[in-house]
């Protein structure tokens, strides 16, 4: 289980924390997602959890360990990141940029780094596009060749930044019928403002807005609470209501 207790952040210069008291827990075995509009502290959450950045206040552990206490080759294989921005190297193949991920990070050698590179094509059942570069596959593949990277790593869990941001309507719902049937492989964390495709792949949300925590818990509530204006920032003088 990932337990992140009490955490903030605020950027340089910044009026405001970008997140303020955030406290979650992303257990084993489900799909996690993280909801809000763009500001909302979503990202920052993100790039705390994969540890780019630092909260000034709180805890973030990984199971028994304090996340930031891990050493980097063992923070790697307990966590995998898969960007908005994938990050294929476009003179590689699909099964090359499988292999240098599993060679660097793992220290594997390159025959069993491609062994296992085109197992876990195969597993998840794009063994079609191996030999294919990145400019040769669709959005939808190449999200899945990046999630494919990630795996190959054998983390406790995976965070998905924006994984639908460049699909079309069709793609996402196959994307997302795709990485559900991933759940025995690890554990993922989305996130997310798409409410609809964090309802199909979700069952645990968490809703932000100016880096506060307004809801959390079943994922079908926190969105009916959100589509209903029930999301109120308890916090606020006002009280307001998000819609």
């Amino acid at each position: 289980m990932i337990k992140v207790k009490n955490i903030s952040y605020q950027y340089t210069g910044a009026e405001t924390p970008a997140i303020e008291s955030i406290s979650a827990e992303f257990p084993r075995g489900t799909i996690s997602a993280i909801l809000g509009e763009s500001g909302s502290g979503k990202t920052t959450m993100l790039m705390c959890l994969g540890r780019f950045i630092k909260p000034q206040k709180g805890t973030i552990e990984l199971g028994d360990d304090d996340l930031y206490a891990l050493p980097e080759l063992e923070f790697r294989k307990r966590l995998g990141i898969v960007f908005q921005k994938l990050y294929l190297f476009p003179h590689l193949t699909v099964l090359e940029n499988l292999k240098l991920a599993a060679v660097h990070a793992l220290g594997q050698s390159r025959h069993q780094a491609q062994e296992e590179g085109r197992a876990m094509l195969d597993h998840l059942s794009i063994s079609d596009i191996v030999n294919n570069y990145p400019n040769q596959i669709s959005g939808g593949q190449a999200q899945r060749v990046a999630i494919a990277r990630a795996l190959l790593l054998k983390p406790d869990y995976v965070l998905l930044d924006e994984p639908t941001s460049a699909l079309d309507a069709n793609t996402t719902h196959e994307f997302g019928q795709w990485l559900c049937s991933l759940k025995d492989e690890t554990n993922f964390i989305v996130v997310t403002h798409d409410t609809l495709f964090a309802k199909e792949v979700a069952s645990l949300g968490f809703y932000l807005s100016n880096g506060k925590m307004l809801d959390s818990g079943n994922i079908d509530k926190i969105i009916h609470n959100v589509h209903q204006g029930q999301v109120t920032d308890k916090n606020s003088s006002k009280g307001k209501v998000y819609a």
